[in-house]
């Protein structure tokens, strides 16, 4: 009998596509979370590189990512990873092309080295150092460097009073009978030893000590400049960008003499202030030895291989590095650069 009371009444059959379509909803909404960190994520690393094109350093905390740029490329990577496997189109795009602009960025900048120049014969081959003491805590490390490696010119940046003691020790005084040294507390002192003799001493204008001079090399002069900009910090970006606009001015003044300068730049290829320093015919020792991408801070902790390169050896024609290498500095934070030159 049809229509009793107690019989079941028969349950009304869905379309096979309504039912994938609430099964799926929930695995959508738990996803939406994760596919908006990701778009975040892209976001970060999308404001500076914008910048980066732009050629501008920009504000807080722009400056201060744009010397890891490099390491874009794992986020980047990890996202579009993401983006894939959950088929995100528009995030798969905006990935690639995140990831296609750092390593565009990445390239080394400058000339390559000139050809044959390891080969060719010049006026003169000598070795330039530049040394970050770390408020003086590498004194000790850098006279066994000295010692040890010999070089002609020297850098020295945060050279404290024992520091500037030690420069001035007899023993110094004969392997460096030339020198430029400027003493102050903490990360304030800075000097230039050189076994050529020096002339001409001046300072570029800074909170930090900058000294320079020309030295006669081989009958040559040559101008020998320290850089020690100050940091890229949030109190003190203004400071930053005005003495790096000096150090520029100095290379673009320097007309036909050759020069060098070499320091902590507390920037690197990817700030647009270093690049404009760059512009006035400086180049880069690391660079022009195939070693552009080097970390030489932070050196004394385990995120030592994601550092940048902020400590540079700069060249201008006819000097050309042949060789250069990174010097361990007990008691620094950096590493020191080496750089062998040769005068054409």
């Amino acid at each position: 009998m049809t229509g009793h009371a107690l019989q079941p009444t028969a349950r009304p059959v869905r379309p096979p596509f309504e039912r994938v379509r609430r099964e799926q909803a929930p695995r959508r909404t738990r996803r939406r979370p994760l596919a908006w960190f990701v778009a975040l994520v892209l976001l970060v690393l999308s404001v500076p590189i914008v910048f980066r094109g732009m050629d501008d350093d920009g504000p807080t905390p722009i400056a201060q990512l744009l010397a890891f740029l490099p390491w874009f490329l794992v986020p980047g990577w990890l996202a579009l990873l993401y983006a894939v496997l959950a088929r995100r189109g528009f995030l798969a795009l905006w990935a690639i092309v995140v990831l296609a602009a750092t390593v565009g960025y990445t390239l080394p900048q400058g000339p390559d080295a000139p050809a044959g120049a390891a080969e060719r014969t010049g006026k003169a081959r000598f070795r330039v150092l530049t040394a970050n003491l770390r408020y003086g805590s590498a004194t000790d490390a850098l006279l066994t460097t000295l010692r040890r490696e010999r070089p002609q010119i020297v850098a020295v940046q945060e050279c404290d009073g024992r520091c500037a003691t030690a420069l001035r020790g007899t023993r110094m005084r004969e392997e460096y009978p030339y020198r430029h040294i400027i003493e102050r507390s903490g990360a304030g002192g800075s000097a230039l030893l050189s076994t050529f003799p020096l002339k001409e001493k001046s300072t570029v204008p800074g909170t930090l000590a900058m000294p320079g001079a020309v030295a006669d090399v081989s009958g040559t002069n040559v101008k020998v400049q320290v850089a020690h900009p100050m940091p890229p910090q949030p109190d003190a970006l203004g400071s930053w960008r005005k003495e790096l606009g000096a150090l520029r001015a100095y290379g673009a003044s320097r007309g036909s003499t050759p020069a060098i300068v070499a320091g902590d730049f507390n920037s690197s290829q990817d700030h647009a202030a270093f690049r404009s320093l760059l512009g006035t015919g400086l180049n880069d020792a690391a660079r022009l030895t195939g070693q552009s991408r080097t970390p030489t801070w932070p050196n004394n902790t385990p995120l030592r291989p994601m550092g940048a390169q902020i400590d540079h050896v700069l060249v201008s024609d006819p000097l050309t590095a042949v060789e250069a290498q990174f010097v361990e500095l007990a008691g620094s934070d950096h590493l020191g650069v080496l750089a062998d030159v040769k005068l054409f």
